[in-house]
């Protein structure tokens, strides 16, 4: 009996130990993208904040916009807040390199620093968007959460602030500068 029970033991440990890997492992973009569709419908305030302009200012983000462009946390209570609702959906899903700003050009050049730059839309890839059709990062006005690629030149999409609330949407191809991709598990 003591032999079984020890061998029992070891059983359960390593099957504890195996399933603790199992909850540690990094999020996926499906993940992410849960997170963000459990969203859908959320809407802005009268003043045009939203909960996500409400958890930014009391991120470590928003200090540091401050510090890069001046201002103070308070200017973010009723910002445009497509940016910080990608950010808020990062932190929320547990998303390492996902990134985290309220100014959608920062945010792109971050992902290009990082490497993590490109052109192929993919599931849970944040996309930057130029409503003037412009390519390079500085004319980006509008970010959000790649859904899929429809392969028929349009992207289906998550995005904050669209319309003042998270809403589903189909996108041109048109419109996007680029895509940054979170480092997401397989």
């Amino acid at each position: 009996m003591g032999i079984a029970s020890a061998g029992m033991a070891v059983i359960l440990l390593v099957a504890a130990i195996l399933i603790g890997i199992r909850l540690q492992r990094s999020p996926t973009a499906d993940d992410a993208l849960k997170v963000a569709l459990s969203q859908v419908g959320t809407t802005e305030d009268a003043a045009g904040g939203s909960k996500f302009n409400q958890w930014f200012m009391s991120s470590p983000f928003a200090k540091a916009d401050v510090a890069r462009d001046g201002g103070s946390i308070g200017d973010y209570a009723n910002a445009s807040w497509c940016d910080m609702f990608v950010t808020w959906v990062g932190a929320q899903a547990g998303v390492k390199g996902i990134g985290g700003d309220a100014f959608t050009p920062a945010h792109a050049r971050w992902f290009e620093r990082q490497g993590r730059w490109g052109t192929t839309p993919k599931p849970g890839a944040v996309v930057f968007f130029s409503w003037n059709g412009g390519k390079d990062i500085g004319s980006i006005e509008h970010v959000g959460l790649v859904i899929k690629d429809n392969h028929d030149g349009t992207i289906q999409t998550v995005e904050g602030n669209t319309d003042n609330a998270v809403k589903v949407r189909t996108r041109s191809k048109d419109y996007v500068v680029g895509y940054g991709y979170p480092e997401y598990s397989a």
